[in-house]
């Protein structure tokens, strides 16, 4: 058998040889493929010595196969570690990245130029030490001593990257700085998130802040017109206003040619068509409502006679030792709201401004005088604008003038109980006040403080005439013998003596008014009108009976009606207020002019409830209101001027019914040629008119509005009051508003 020739190098095959077929690359042909060749490869025993010389044993081969795994684990691990920092979405632009710190790639700087060197010499320190490490296994393992492997590996003591060479003390340096890299990302993340939140409602508030501001721009400049000196010539004056209660003058007084200068006045000023009072619209607690900018329920004077459960009291308006108690009055008068924040007042009998609210006086108080004339009330006006001002450095501060002075003229309501709103008695009476008027605008003409001082007129109330035909008997509606209290005028409210006693007053009211539409039953808690805010106090009673304008209760011993009926007696008071506040009949007036009222002359306001004159009061001289029920602040927003008819407009007054008697319901009355106001109910609200009227109807055009007409006046008020709401809102939120940025800014 002839001898194979011997390979020219040993372990490795030559082209062409068997072993060309081997899966091994010749390229990279293992040092191990030798240990594979069989017996029948080999010529001789020295061949077969040779390649087991050559070939290594398992501890050799356990050791390279280890390093090879770590060194395959450690690219993974970079692959993968790579991936996760790559952005998701592959490489498209994320927005953060614009509040992120600076990545590779960012432009060095002098300072992190030289970290980035140190971090480079560390890195290369650590390659080296693993590559002698790696060697240093490897020359063991050839030895057979790969204990320190072996060790590292069974007994648990290895660390990550241990055979690439990294010490436990890179490893910990090298984790450490990861977790501190990843909580400083976070932090940073966390603190750009703050920022971003607190910019977004930043911003928010700028453009509420910024709408707010374009619309009480003009309340802004009101503040500062009210903040300045003026001077007439001879005298400077701060900021001053004089308010002038008419009281008990109807909005529609101002159509019966009667007052000239008044007329002239809303030409000259601002004003509504009409201005709504409050309920019950009585005397006492409508003026501390102007007074105060609170509805009754509120600052607790609810009637002009109540009782209060838990003083075991009553309050009686024309009772001085009862009525002039400061645990009657609460709330902050305007005339205590000035005192407080240094502005001076002049109070000529203000109903409640001798009572000692909150223990402020006024600087200036007159005592109530009813007799009093209405010339000595002028004098009385220009006796303390004539003051000196305290800009005087010779003026005793004790006798400088006023800036608000408050003065009240009972007469028209006087007059107007006593005849009734439509007579001649009456008429005169406004000719009178009228007149007095006049005098106070010669007087601040002769002055020069037509266009320094401000001047406000209102009047708490309107006025309805009264007969015996509309007269209900108390007694015939309820047994009074369970009734421990009786309280308000023309209402009827009633306390009973148990409390068990209520529902069965109640039962009997509402049964015995059903044959009468012209009075309403109300439980306090349980359907009385939410838009009367008349029922969050306990001294408003828990039973109401409230008749409709021009009609009355009252108990026996003051009237027998169906007697008085019979006999054709006259019922006093001719005239009568205290009814629902929105009806025609109960409108006030309120005009103003002056530098807080920078508008056009015969500028036209929406008509509003007299809370609202409060808040102007204090605006006009530029003191901060106590808080109050009110939402309208200076200066006012005018719709535009008043047009020839806004005045035009009839309100009519019922007038006594053909027969009388109490259950007989006044129907659309015809209209007394002689008097062009006194006619039938105001058809708006429809009071008096029902479809069981027993009074003959009125002809067609002498007062008697059409179907047609009354349903597009109708819709015409509810259009009117989803305008109010719509409006009193948005009022409210821009004065909240404005009161954030005056706390934020320091202003007032």
């Amino acid at each position: 058998m002839a001898a194979r020739p011997i390979s020219t190098s040993l372990g490795r095959p030559q082209p062409g040889s068997r072993d060309d077929a081997s899966l091994l690359s010749p390229v990279a042909y293992d040092d191990d493929a030798s240990s594979l060749h069989s017996r029948s490869d080999q010529d001789t025993d020295s061949d077969d010595d040779e390649l087991q010389m050559r070939a290594r044993d398992s501890k050799e081969l356990r050791a390279h196969d280890r390093i090879m795994l770590m060194e395959e684990e450690e690219v993974e691990k970079l692959v993968t570690k790579s991936r996760h920092r790559r952005p998701q979405g592959g490489s498209g632009f994320n927005p953060l990245s614009m509040f992120s710190r600076k990545k590779r790639g960012a432009i060095d700087t002098p300072s992190n130029t030289s970290s980035d060197d140190v971090t480079t010499e560390k890195r290369r320190s650590r390659l080296a030490r693993r590559h002698e490490k790696r060697e240093r296994l490897k020359e063991q393992a050839e030895h057979g001593e790969d204990g320190e492997l072996m060790y590292e590996m069974e007994e648990g003591g290895m660390k990550d990257g241990s055979s690439t060479g990294e010490s436990s003390e890179d490893l910990d340096e090298i984790d450490r700085a990861r977790l501190n890299s990843i909580a400083s990302a976070k932090s940073g993340w966390s603190w750009r998130r703050w920022v971003l939140i607190s910019t977004a409602i930043a911003a928010l508030f700028a453009i509420l802040f910024v709408a707010a501001w374009r619309i009480s721009v003009a309340q802004k400049a009101s503040f500062s017109v009210a903040g300045k000196i003026l001077s007439n010539g001879t005298a400077l004056f701060g900021p001053t206003t004089v308010i002038i209660s008419l009281d008990g003058f109807r909005a529609d007084f101002l159509q019966r040619g009667l007052t000239q200068r008044l007329n002239a006045f809303i030409k000259e000023g601002v004003s509504p068509k009409y201005m709504l009072p409050s309920f019950p619209s009585v005397t006492f607690p409508n003026h501390y409502t102007i007074a105060t900018g609170l509805y009754p329920e509120s600052h607790g004077v609810v009637g002009n006679t109540f009782f209060d459960p838990k003083l075991g009291t009553d309050f009686y308006y024309t009772d001085p030792k009862r009525s002039l108690d400061p645990k009657w009055w609460m709330g902050e008068p305007f005339w205590v709201t000035a005192e407080k924040q240094g502005v001076r007042t002049a109070i000529h009998m203000w109903p409640g401004s001798e009572a000692h609210i909150l223990g402020i006086e006024p600087s200036f108080l007159d005592e109530y005088n009813g007799a009093e004339a209405l010339p000595k009330k002028v004098d009385r006006l220009f006796e303390f604008l004539d003051k000196p001002g305290k800009e005087d450095e010779t003026a005793d501060e004790k006798d400088t003038r006023p800036q608000v002075i408050a003065m009240y003229v009972p007469n028209v309501d006087a007059v107007g109980h006593k005849y009734g709103p439509n007579s001649t008695e009456i008429e005169s009476t406004i000719r009178e006040v009228d007149g007095m008027l006049d005098q106070i605008f010669t007087g601040l003409e002769q002055r020069n403080l037509t266009n320094i001082v401000n001047i406000i007129v209102v009047s708490d109330h309107g006025m309805a005439t009264t007969d015996v035909s509309r007269l209900i008997q108390l007694e015939d509606l309820v047994d009074l013998d369970l009734v421990a209290h009786t309280d308000g005028w023309p209402l009827v409210g009633l306390r009973p003596k148990k409390p068990e006693d209520l529902k069965t007053l109640y039962d009997q009211a509402t049964e015995n008014a059903k044959g009468n539409p012209n009075i309403e039953v109300y439980l306090r808690d349980v359907n009385m009108p939410e838009r009367y805010h008349f029922s969050n106090n306990d001294r408003i009673a828990p039973l109401w009976i409230v008749p409709k304008a021009g009609w009355g209760v009252v108990d026996k011993l003051e009237m027998v009606v169906a007697d008085a009926v019979s006999k054709g007696e006259v019922y006093h008071p001719r005239g009568m207020h205290g009814y629902d506040h929105e009806h025609p009949l109960m409108r006030a007036i309120f005009v103003a002019r002056g530098p807080a009222f920078p508008h056009p002359p015969n500028s036209r306001i929406d008509p509003f409830q007299n809370i609202e004159v409060y808040n102007m009061l204090c605006d006009s001289v530029g003191i901060i209101p106590a808080s109050n029920n009110g939402t309208m602040r200076l200066p006012l927003r005018p719709l535009g001027l008043h047009g020839a008819d806004d005045f035009a407009e009839p309100v009519y007054d019922p007038t006594p019914t053909a027969g009388g008697g109490t259950t007989k319901l006044i129907g659309v009355d015809p209209v007394d040629p002689s008097d062009p106001v006194s006619s039938v109910l105001d058809k708006e609200t429809g009071t008096g008119a029902t479809a069981a009227t027993t009074a003959p109807a009125a002809p067609a055009g002498e007062g008697e509005t059409g179907e047609g007409e009354t349903t597009e006046k109708e819709d015409e008020e509810e259009i009117d009051e989803a305008e109010s709401k719509i409006k009193g809102l948005w009022d409210w939120i821009t004065e909240k508003i404005g009161g954030i940025w005056d706390k934020v800014s320091g202003s007032s």
